[in-house]
């Protein structure tokens, strides 16, 4: 009994060892020991860690899933709450470049994406360990209202910028420029205060001066697929622009990427917006909640600057760093415009006011209660821009 047991241990480890050799574990390792780069900012997880940190990939513990893999809730031996990503898909082609995008992606460090972790590489497919976001996907918000956490105006305007600086560093602040292919709101985590986590970089490259990005077989999801590289196979920081252009028609129409509701011309979002402002009507296409909360610049500004990002040309998009000044800029006018409506508004309570020191129009009562200046104070605060 006992020599079976550890002839099945033995296999196990066998196992295990192949599949670690053949994930690129080898070439992890020699990199981790080199000193090129903080072993502390990745850690590679033993497969018995994960099973128990699953409930040993129990069906319960999915939190999403898609053609990359799936996503399960786990929790590590420390209390850690983590999200282990499982693909579905074992690819060839070369080990080396795998596993220098995991390096390169536990080196970024960016408030508005995913960390990861670590990997654990000895299983058939390698595992992925990424910081646990815990209230879901952009997509459920815009697509499905949520009473506890409405998207106002202003909050969408928020999260845009989120994203665009999340994206802004990865095109041009990261030691290497990484295109992230596949941009749409489900890959756009809400944390805890509901601020943006840019997710999901299984499709992912990193790109070295000299590459010409071209590869071999189109990735991304339709309707969030720039038209450009569906046609050439050429990935460019200008595909991941036009995606996030249609994040932006998302999170102006409240309309989904695709939808057969829609005639058949307009079937695609991003083809439907470009139309609608082509015919001067973006107003009828707009969410009842940006109707609601947006003043019309801003609007309009973000309208436009969303179908900069859609143009068929690549060259013509902007690049996410001016497509975040530009986003910064709409919402520093928007705090200004209500800046100067806080102050036009004391200035009119003022006003009321006809002698300095009228004791009758000042009383006590007044003051506590439905006093002009102290009750307007109460009521609103003038916003302050976090950086």
């Amino acid at each position: 009994m006992v020599g079976a047991q550890s002839h099945e241990e033995k296999e196990r480890y066998e196992t295990q060892e192949k599949f670690f050799r053949q994930n690129g574990g080898l070439v992890l390792e020699q990199q981790l020991s080199s000193g090129e780069i903080n072993v502390e900012k990745v850690k590679l997880f033993n497969c018995k860690e994960l099973e128990k940190a699953t409930d040993h990939f129990n069906a319960d513990r999915v939190i999403g899933q898609g053609g990359q893999g799936t996503v399960y809730k786990g929790m590590l031996a420390d209390g850690r709450i983590v999200a282990v990503k499982k693909s579905k898909i074992v690819e060839g082609g070369d080990v080396g470049q795998f596993i220098n995008e995991i390096v390169i992606l536990s080196l970024i460090s960016h408030r508005n994406v995913v960390k990861l972790l670590g990997c654990c590489l000895e299983t058939e497919v390698p595992l992925l360990v990424y910081e646990f976001i815990p209230n879901g996907t952009l997509f459920q918000y815009i697509h499905h209202q949520n009473e506890e956490f409405p998207l106002t105006w202003e909050t969408r305007l928020r999260i845009s910028i989120e994203v665009a600086g999340a994206l802004s560093y990865l095109h041009s602040a990261a030691s290497f420029p990484i295109y992230h292919r596949d941009v749409k709101s489900s890959n756009i985590l809400l944390d805890e205060k509901y601020r943006a986590k840019v997710a999901d970089f299984g499709t992912s490259r990193s790109i070295s001066i000299d590459q010409t990005h071209l590869t071999t077989l189109v990735r991304g999801t339709f309707g969030y697929l720039d038209p450009e590289y569906f046609q050439s196979s050429q990935f460019t920081e200008k595909s991941d622009v036009y995606s996030f252009g249609v994040v932006l028609a998302e999170l102006l129409t409240g309309q989904k990427p695709v939808s057969f509701m829609r005639s058949p011309e307009s079937r695609s979002l991003a083809t439907y917006f470009l139309l609608s402002m082509e015919d001067n009507n973006l107003f009828a296409i707009l969410d009842a909640q940006v109707m609601k909360d947006g003043g019309k610049d801003e609007i309009v500004g973000v309208a436009i600057l969303a179908k900069k990002c859609l143009n068929l040309n690549g060259r013509n998009r902007p690049t996410m760093k001016e497509v975040l000044v530009e986003l910064e800029g709409i919402q520093l006018s928007v705090k200004a415009s209500d800046v100067q409506k806080t102050f036009a508004e004391v200035e009119y309570d003022q006003s009321q006011i006809t002698e300095p020191w009228d004791i009758s129009s000042l009383s006590a009562g007044s003051c506590m209660d439905s006093g002009t200046s102290s009750s307007f104070f109460r009521a609103k605060e003038i916003p302050v821009i976090i950086q």
